[in-house]
């Protein structure tokens, strides 16, 4: 349980007192300190928001117009005395770690985050604190994460098995965060490339800040006829809508950290599974927590008691937190 002089856990949220302030609230409040976009840590409600500088224009699509505040990585700002900065948490675009300072006192807030780099996420940044709050969705040895470059020739390299067997691809991620990635890594030379409304309503405000990805095509409207060697990427939410049958036929494919577990892929009706998360794995969660430095530490969503015993068992002082955070969902009918 958490309940200590800066911060303590209410049935409201994460809360700091001092500053009369939340972070990623899953009930209303006043004031909000949301550290990314995705559903489960942004939620409707809040009087006032106070996020990154690039998901405040996500959070305005997801929740509809809201009273948002950024502030960039790096710069801190102050209520009632307390210190808060954002600091790059390598999960999403616009994600961050939330750094709290007070008489001398440190405590980070991860939120989500991944410590291993890709090709369009801000690379996440080691925050020396005395307590820290870290998430455990894969908190489990068997979560090893490959590098990107080779994650994307695994993906290319199926797309061109695909387009040499007369097959398109459909594969499947999250559309903020995950699509992103899977974008960022296709050949386009290989064939064209199509995407789910959801994903470029996202991928709109996403190059808006300034970062690049491929150009597609929009899958609604496109004639049948086009659609040749291409590769379709959508939301897991989004399987098996009527437009799909225009592809035909096609192979899929699901982007997942769950893939690293054996039968994943059936479970998931997909042809194919990528190991892919946006979520530190094994390694990175030990590496992270290590570099803190933290004291304390409070586990949460995830394999929570299980990564907290195991910090114990290190000599770490650590416990787990029960919060409402989701982490990346084992169901594919739901979209972060």
């Amino acid at each position: 349980m958490l309940d200590k002089k800066l911060l303590r856990l209410t049935n409201k949220g994460i809360y700091c007192e001092q500053a009369d302030v939340y972070f990623d609230p899953w009930r209303p409040v006043d004031k909000a300190i949301i550290s990314h976009a995705h559903a489960d840590h942004a939620r409707k409600g809040m009087k006032h928001y106070l996020c990154h500088d690039h998901s405040a224009k996500i959070i305005n699509h997801r929740l509809g117009k809201s009273n948002i505040e950024t502030l960039p990585y790096g710069k801190s700002t102050s209520i009632n005395g307390v210190k808060f900065s954002f600091h790059p948490a390598g999960h999403v675009i616009g994600s961050a770690q939330i750094r709290v300072e007070y008489k001398g006192e440190v405590w980070v807030f991860t939120g989500d985050y991944k410590t291993e780099k890709d090709f369009i996420t801000p690379s996440f940044e080691s925050v020396k604190c005395h307590h820290l709050i870290t998430e455990s969705t894969f908190g489990l040895p068997v979560y090893q994460w490959e590098e990107e470059v080779i994650l994307a020739d695994q993906i290319n390299n199926w797309w061109k098995k695909n387009v040499a067997e007369g097959f398109n691809s459909v594969i499947y991620g999250y559309s903020l965060g995950k699509a992103q990635r899977i974008l960022s890594v296709l050949d386009s030379s290989i064939g064209p490339i199509y995407s789910h409304t959801a994903i470029n309503h996202i991928n709109e405000l996403v190059k808006s800040n300034g970062y690049q990805l491929p150009e597609t095509k929009p899958i609604a409207g496109a004639n049948k006829a086009d659609i040749k060697n291409a590769i379709i990427v959508c939301p897991p939410a989004m399987r098996e809508p009527a437009w799909m049958r225009k592809v035909k036929p096609y192979r899929t494919a699901m982007c997942s950290g769950w893939m690293a577990v054996r039968g994943a892929k059936r479970r998931r009706n997909v042809d194919k599974g990528f190991v892919m998360s946006d979520h530190a794995d094994w390694k990175g969660l030990n590496e992270a927590i290590e570099a803190s430095g933290a004291e304390n530490i409070y586990v949460t969503h995830g394999y929570s008691t299980i990564f907290a015993q195991w910090l114990s068992e290190k000599g770490l002082n650590a416990q787990p937190l029960k919060t409402e955070y989701e982490g990346e969902t084992n169901d594919s009918n739901t979209d972060e």
